[in-house]
């Protein structure tokens, strides 16, 4: 009797299917799966990535982040606000000022991680 995961590819039968149930369970879910993706689309823009850097070391408003990486405040604004909606900055208010700072630790972790990666 063949296994119901039984799979013919490339002239040959692979017949693993306690493998493939494994695997099968250990999937995220395709919610989880396009919220991974919406993650890992933020940090394909080298902008959101220079002003993660800059709020490595510092929480900043708008307008010194601009003047630091020579942009506009609405550019800067922009890209805080996707980099803010993906949970990787948070905001606070102080008077009229609204200053950044990375939401956690692991947004450092995941550059670094990158980054270590593509000096390999």
């Amino acid at each position: 009797m063949e296994d119901r995961y039984t799979v013919e590819c490339c002239d040959f039968i692979h017949a693993h299917g306690d493998l493939v149930e494994k695997v099968r369970r250990e999937l995220p879910g395709e919610d989880t799966l396009y919220d991974l993706t919406e993650l890992f689309r933020i940090f394909g823009d080298s902008t959101r990535v220079r002003i993660l850097y800059v709020l490595f070391e510092a929480e900043m408003c708008v307008c010194d982040i601009a003047a630091l990486l020579g942009l506009t405040q609405s550019a800067v604004s922009h890209q805080l606000r996707a980099l803010k909606n993906v949970r990787l900055v948070k905001s606070r208010r102080e008077g009229k000022t609204v200053f950044y700072s990375l939401a956690d630790d692991h947004v450092k972790t995941i550059i670094d991680q990158g980054l270590e990666h593509v000096r390999e």
